[in-house]
C-alpha cells in the first residue's frame, strides 16, 4: 500500500488525535489522523479533488483527492449543536476543488464564547487503503503515522504536499490485475471498477445484459468461461462475486453499485435498454423461473405489507400499555391503518400481476376488489362455519336463506342447471394471482382483434365480464381450496415445536443461494392475511443474523488490514437484513464460516419455534425487524438473534483457521 502526505487544511497547532478531549476522535474510531488546536477560522482544500459531504451545520466537510484520499474535517467539538451559527460556506458538496481554495470560514472566538471547543479533528477515513499517513503543516514538525498504528514527528517542513501519486506496480494491484491496469488507478472508484471489470467479464461482445439492485451489478453473458472470476473478485472496491439465477452477479455495495452500473453501461450503451430480466428467464430452470416470477408479483407489493406489519406491531405495543385506555375513535383509526392492506389484499396481488404479465394495472385493481366485495361472505368464515353447518343438520343451500346464517354460508348463485356456491376471497393470494394472470393474457389476446376505435369501450367490460365470472365460478374455490392445502401443510410444519424451526432456519440461506427463496413471499402473504402473524419472518431472522455473525468472526481473525476492514464492510449489512455481501463476499467463499452459520441459524430458528415467535409483517429482519415484534415479544426476539448470532460467531471464531 502507498504512503501518502496531506497537507493540513487549517493554520493552528498540528497535534496528535490522541491529546485531544474527545473519545470517538482520539480513540482513531474515525480514522487515522491528526487534530487543529487553536484554529484560525478558515479550512482550506488540501489537495485537489471533490467535497463529497457538507453537513447542513457546516461544521464538518468531506473530501475525496483526485488519488482517492477520503479525508473528514470537523471543526470543534460537539458544535453540530450550533445548526450552523458562526459557520459561513465557501463552497457546496459536489464542487470540485483545487488545493488551497478556501471551503469554509467560522469564527473561533464566537464558538468558545458560546461553549464549545474549536479543535479540529481531520482524519483519513479510509486509512486501511494506504500505508504509512504523513500530516504537514507549514513550520511545524510533520505528524507520521504508520501504517502499524505508531505515531512519531519529523523536522518542520517548509510546506504541504499533495497526495502522493500511486506507482505502476501498486497502481495494478489496487486494480487487481496486471501492470497495465495503471491506466485506470487515477480516475473516480465507480469508472476504474466498470471498466476493470468489463475487462476482466470478455469485454462489451461477451455481455448481453446489465442491471442492478440494492448491492450487486447483475450481468447476463455470453460466454461463461471468458469471466476471470478470481481478477473481478481482486478489483479494489468489489466485495465478491457469483453465479445466481442465470446472472453474474458482483457485490458493490449499497449506494456504490449505483455510480458503477451507470458507468459500465457508458461502456456499452445499449445496456441501458434493459432486458435483462427476460434474457435471465431464458436461462433459469423452472423452479428459478417460477420464484423469480413470484417476486417480480410480491416484491411490488411488501413495502405496504411491511409498512402494516410495524403499524401492527405499534398498536399492539400502545395496546398492552397498563392503565392507559383510548378512546374509541382511536383505536378504529389504528384498525384502519392495520387492516385495510389485508382486508384489499387480492386488489394489491391482481394490480402487480397485471403489472407484471403486460395487463393494465387498474383492471387488476378493480377485479381484485371484486374478489373481495363486502356483500360477499368472507371464504374463511365460512369454512370456519361448516362443522356448525353439519351439526345443525343443514345444508349451505338450505341455510343460505336464514337470517342467523347470514355471513356465515355461501350466497347461492343459480344458473338453471348448476348451482354455485359465491364467498369472497379477503386475505387469499392464489385466487388473485392466477386471475391476474388469466385477465392479462385475455386483455392481450381481445387487443389483437377488437378494433382501436372502440378498444376503450370493449376491452375492458370483456376483460372485467369473463375475468369475474372465471374467478368465482372456477379460479377462486379451485385455488382457494389448493391454497389452504399447500400453505396450511408449510404452516403446519411451520407449527411443530423446534423441529419446524431448526430445519427452516438452517437451509433458509442455503435457499438464497440458489435464488429460489422469492417463493415464500406467498406463504409469508398468506400467514399474515389468516392468523394476523409470521412465524416464518421469526426463523429466518436468526438465519439472517448467524451469516453476519460468521462473516465478522472471519473479519476479526483476519491478519492484513485491508482485507479485515473489507470484510467488515461486508459482515455489517448482514445486521440489517441483507445477507448477500456476506455469504458471497466472505462465507461461501471458505464454505466452514457458511456451514457454522447454517448452524447458528439452525439453533435460533428451534428456539424461535419453541418460543413460538411470529412477527406482525414481513420484509425486514434483525435489526429493522424488531420493530415487528413490539406486541410483547422483543426480548424473546432479542434472545433468538443473540443465540443465533453467538453460535454462528462462536464456531466460525474457534473452528475456522484464516490460513484455510
Amino acid at each position: 500500500m502507498q504512503n501518502i502526505k496531506i497537507s493540513s487544511p487549517l493554520n493552528g497547532k498540528l497535534v496528535p488525535l490522541s491529546e485531544i478531549d474527545d473519545p470517538v476522535f482520539g480513540s482513531g474510531a474515525m480514522g487515522r489522523g491528526v487534530a487543529i488546536k487553536d484554529p484560525e477560522g478558515k479550512v482550506y482544500a488540501p489537495f485537489d479533488g471533490e467535497i463529497t459531504v457538507f453537513f447542513p451545520t457546516k461544521h464538518a466537510i468531506g473530501l475525496k483527492s483526485n488519488d482517492g484520499v477520503e479525508l473528514l474535517i470537523h471543526v470543534g467539538m460537539d458544535t453540530v449543536q450550533l445548526n450552523g451559527k458562526h459557520f459561513t460556506d465557501k463552497a457546496k458538496v459536489g464542487d470540485k476543488i483545487k488545493k488551497g481554495q478556501i471551503l469554509l470560514e467560522f469564527d473561533p472566538a464566537a464558538i468558545k464564547k458560546a461553549g464549545y471547543q474549536t479543535t479540529t479533528p481531520i482524519v483519513v477515513t479510509n486509512h486501511t487503503e494506504f500505508g504509512d499517513i504523513t500530516f504537514e503543516l507549514k513550520g511545524q514538525p510533520s505528524i507520521l503515522l504508520k501504517a502499524d498504528g505508531s505515531n512519531s514527528t519529523a523536522p518542520a517542513e517548509s510546506g504541504g504536499a499533495a497526495p502522493k501519486k500511486v506507482s505502476t506496480s501498486k497502481a495494478a494491484a489496487s486494480s487487481g490485475g496486471d501492470d497495465e491496469d495503471a491506466q485506470y488507478a487515477n480516475l473516480p472508484d465507480e469508472e476504474r471498477v466498470a471498466k476493470l471489470i468489463m475487462k476482466y467479464v470478455g469485454g462489451p461482445d461477451n455481455v448481453r445484459t446489465a442491471e442492478h439492485c440494492a448491492t450487486r451489478l447483475r450481468l447476463i453473458v455470453n460466454d461463461k468461461s471468458k469471466i476471470q472470476e478470481k481478477k473481478v473478485e481482486n478489483i479494489e472496491g468489489v466485495k465478491g462475486q457469483f453465479f445466481a439465477a442465470q446472472q453474474y452477479q458482483i457485490i458493490c455495495g449499497t449506494g456504490f453499485v449505483d455510480k458503477v452500473t451507470e458507468e459500465f453501461i457508458k461502456l456499452k450503451p445499449s445496456l441501458g435498454a434493459g432486458g435483462g430480466k427476460e434474457a435471465a428467464y431464458e436461462q433459469m430452470t423452472l423452479v428459478q423461473k417460477i420464484s423469480r416470477t413470484l417476486g417480480d408479483v410480491f416484491v411490488p407489493i411488501i413495502p405496504v405489507l411491511v409498512a402494516t406489519g410495524l403499524f401492527m406491531g405499534l398498536r399492539g405495543a400502545l395496546t398492552s400499555l397498563e392503565g392507559v385506555e383510548w378512546s374509541p375513535t382511536f383505536t378504529l383509526m389504528t384498525q384502519v391503518l392495520t387492516d385495510t392492506a389485508f382486508a384489499f389484499l387480492p386488489a394489491l396481488v391482481c394490480w402487480s400481476t397485471m403489472n407484471k404479465f403486460g395487463g393494465t394495472p387498474v383492471i387488476g385493481i378493480v377485479l381484485g376488489l371484486m374478489l373481495v366485495f363486502p356483500a360477499l361472505p368472507n371464504a374463511y368464515v365460512v369454512g370456519g362455519a361448516a362443522n356448525d353447518l353439519v351439526n345443525a343438520g343443514l345444508t349451505w343451500q338450505q341455510a343460505a336463506g336464514m337470517e342467523e346464517w347470514a355471513g356465515k354460508v355461501p350466497i347461492p348463485l343459480d344458473l338453471g342447471f348448476i348451482t354455485i356456491p359465491l364467498v369472497g376471497y379477503q386475505g387469499s393470494v392464489l385466487p388473485a394471482l392466477v386471475l391476474g394472470i388469466f385477465a392479462a393474457k385475455f386483455q392481450q389476446w381481445l387487443k389483437t382483434f377488437v378494433p382501436d376505435m372502440i378498444d376503450l369501450i370493449v376491452t375492458p367490460f370483456l376483460t372485467l365480464t369473463f375475468s369475474m365470472a372465471l374467478g368465482f365460478i372456477v379460479v377462486g374455490p379451485i385455488m382457494h381450496g389448493l391454497e389452504q392445502v399447500v400453505f396450511g401443510a408449510v404452516q403446519n410444519f411451520l407449527g411443530i415445536p423446534i423441529v419446524g424451526g431448526l430445519i427452516i432456519g438452517g437451509l433458509q440461506q442455503v435457499i438464497v443461494i440458489f435464488g429460489v427463496h422469492h417463493v415464500f413471499s406467498a406463504l409469508e402473504i398468506y400467514l399474515l392475511s389468516t392468523q394476523g402473524n409470521d412465524p416464518f419472518n421469526a426463523i429466518i431472522t436468526c438465519a439472517t443474523i448467524a451469516q453476519g455473525g460468521a462473516a465478522m468472526a472471519v473479519a476479526i481473525k483476519t491478519v492484513d488490514g485491508k482485507k479485515r476492514a473489507l470484510y467488515i464492510s461486508s459482515a455489517v449489512p448482514a445486521f440489517l437484513g441483507i445477507t448477500e455481501p456476506a455469504i458471497f463476499g466472505i462465507n461461501l467463499r471458505f464454505m466452514k464460516p457458511f456451514a457454522y452459520a447454517c448452524v447458528g441459524g439452525a439453533v435460533g430458528g428451534a428456539i424461535s419455534s419453541a418460543l413460538g415467535l411470529a412477527g406482525t409483517g414481513m420484509g425486514i429482519t434483525v435489526i429493522p425487524g424488531m420493530l415487528l415484534y413490539m406486541n410483547g415479544q422483543i426480548l424473546q426476539y432479542i434472545i433468538c438473534n443473540l443465540v443465533a448470532l453467538a453460535v454462528g460467531f462462536g464456531l466460525t471464531y474457534a473452528l475456522f483457521k484464516t490460513e484455510e
